[in-house]
């Protein structure tokens, strides 16, 4: 199982609005090049994070902005925003097992409580993760590799 690229394009972009904000217009193409992607897919996840509330979207120039308090998006929004998760559940089950196994027949019985809790886990601690958290982290990195690479 793997969580699509769309989760950390989505966080790469909050990263980018929050650190560029003054100097660029926040367009898809200039987040595209950031993020080394086809500007569609970020049109699309932009498009997916506006709707959830997470940012707001000027047609034309005007790019993209942060819609609320970065301590107040989490990792937990942001997926929910981007993940295509049916049903709001992460693991897919298999369609039909056989009901004249006693495996299968049973399989469901022995898995969905596991499943569940596993699934309730990864939740918990993506509501601990803010996007602040990512921006702060990310601000320090580009500081010290700025005063890394400066002469002395």
């Amino acid at each position: 199982m793997q969580i699509s690229s769309r989760f950390t394009i989505a966080i790469h972009v909050f990263a980018c609005i929050d650190v560029f904000q003054e100097d660029h217009k926040l367009t898809s193409d200039f987040l595209a090049s950031s993020v080394n992607v086809n500007p569609v897919v970020i049109r699309r996840i932009l498009q997916q994070l506006k709707a959830a509330g997470l940012i707001t979207v000027t047609r034309g120039s005007g790019g993209a902005a942060i819609a609320k308090p970065l301590e107040e998006i989490t990792f937990l929004d942001v997926y929910k925003a981007v993940e295509c998760v049916e049903d709001g559940e992460l693991f897919h089950f298999h369609e039909s097992p056989n009901p004249n196994c006693p495996v299968g027949n049973n399989i469901h019985q022995a898995l969905d409580e596991k499943l569940a809790r596993i699934q309730n886990a990864m939740e918990a601690e993506m509501r601990k993760i803010t996007i602040a958290d990512v921006v702060a982290d990310t601000r320090r990195c580009i500081c010290r590799a700025a005063s890394e690479g400066s002469p002395e």
